[in-house]
């Protein structure tokens, strides 16, 4: 069993719980970066533009003038989701929390 959340990681599993629900999306993400600013975001998929919410999320903190994540969560998600790659790009050290779609880490 995996350990629980402390309270600000708890708050991106909310957020992205929430994004999940907006979107009506079957996965969501939210990362937050060293200064403690949080982006969520569920996948995008447009005939254009197709993006996981993780990928959708650090795009948004990139785009916000993010240069370092310190955390990033993704719920209902899977270890070989692309958007890793792009919190790692951005922060090595950056925790990276998957989830069940109920928000329990994995």
């Amino acid at each position: 069993m995996a350990e629980p959340l402390d309270a600000e990681d708890a708050k991106l599993v909310v957020l992205a719980r929430a994004a999940m629900a907006r979107a009506e999306a079957s996965s969501a993400a939210a990362v937050r970066d060293v200064d403690g600013r949080t982006y969520a975001a569920a996948p995008v998929s447009l005939s254009t533009l197709a993006l996981t919410g993780l990928q959708a999320a650090v795009a948004a903190a990139a785009s916000s003038g993010a240069r370092r994540l310190e955390a990033a969560v993704l719920v209902a998600g899977s270890a070989d989701d692309p958007g890793i790659a792009a919190v790692r790009e951005l922060s090595s050290t950056a925790v990276v929390i998957i989830t069940d779609r109920a928000g329990n880490p994995l």
